[in-house]
């Protein structure tokens, strides 16, 4: 069983790989063109979650997953190399989810907050929150560094990264690790949900206050630009949230079962073993959902996207 599911992961980072790199390319490449109908602060935040999404496929993916399928014993299995991968790997994930908190929180300010619309939701803000959560992030996973040991010595060089086992038991290790698992996906869960809350009550309250003063005007029959505005950002601010806490659900159920049971992950039986790495697959997989939610929630990005096809083919035809 666990042969057939090596083979299946192989295959299926082989593709992510693939894929991911190409979709969040596309999205960078169209968003930075602020051609889809989205106001400057709202594509920074999109821009910079691309980035992040396209930062973990480069170091989670093709420099640790398909490293090791494909170039085992490489210099990336160099004990010191292996365990900066990881650290950059940690803490671009750390940005991908935590730029998403951002992107909501901003979306909870423009919606729910219209006296602080005009101060909090500009360019400038966005550059500040998301350089100063990018710094902060990448110095809360150096301590990363030195959970592992090497594997083996060969030639008096440092082979492949092994976690030290006080990690699981020396309390500073273990209250790091709930630190980082608070800080992600924890917290983020947490906001994530109760912004989307406050939103939705938001808008429920403010649509029947509208409804009411349009009927009152008999202007029902008319179209509401700005509910309409309302509901394409939330659209796309649930279905981003939403598919992040789906696809991260299987780590969170797999950090607690570990800490509160007690069990190590590294002695995992085979059903668990299997749970434990497909959280890791889905996680992964979370990378590369958003392309795909502002080709189906957003018109104008689909449109820049099909001009963006039909151009390289021209290209392709001249040539």
């Amino acid at each position: 069983m666990i042969e057939t599911f090596h083979t299946i992961t192989k295959l299926f980072y082989t593709v992510l790989a693939v894929v991911g790199v190409i979709v969040n390319l596309v999205a960078i490449l169209i968003l930075i063109q602020e051609k889809c109908g989205l106001s400057t602060c709202t594509t920074r935040y999109l821009v910079a979650m691309a980035i992040a999404d396209l930062l973990v496929i480069i170091t989670d993916v093709i420099l640790t997953r398909i490293s090791y399928y494909y170039f085992p014993g490489s210099f990336l299995d160099i004990t010191p190399v292996c365990s900066v991968v990881f650290v950059l790997s940690h803490a671009s994930t750390d940005c991908s989810v935590w730029f998403t908190v951002a992107f909501s929180f901003d979306r909870f300010i423009a919606i729910c907050c219209q006296k602080l619309n005009t101060q909090y939701c500009t360019k400038k803000t966005a550059t500040g929150v998301l350089a100063a959560t990018c710094i902060l992030l990448s110095l809360k996973n150096v301590p990363f560094y030195f959970i592992f040991k090497p594997g083996k010595i060969i030639n008096n060089i440092l082979w492949f990264c092994d976690v030290k086992p006080n990690y699981f038991t020396q309390p500073e290790w273990v209250g790091f690790d709930w630190f980082d698992t608070i800080l992600n996906p924890l917290l983020p869960f947490a906001l994530i949900l109760l912004l989307n809350a406050l939103t939705v009550r938001h808008i429920l309250v403010a649509s029947q206050v509208r409804k009411g003063l349009r009927s009152q005007r008999k202007e029902e029959n008319r179209s509401d630009p700005e509910m309409e505005s309302r509901r394409k950002s939330v659209i796309l601010l649930f279905t981003i949230s939403g598919s992040f806490i789906l696809l991260w659900l299987t780590y969170v159920v797999e950090f607690f079962y570990y800490n509160i049971t007690g069990a190590n992950p590294t002695d995992y039986y085979d059903s668990l073993y299997i749970f434990a790495y497909a959280g890791a697959m889905l996680q992964n997989l979370s990378c590369c959902t958003n392309t795909f939610i502002y080709g189906v929630t957003q018109s104008k990005f689909r449109e820049q996207f099909k001009s963006g096809v039909k151009y390289m083919f021209t290209i392709i035809v001249k040539k």
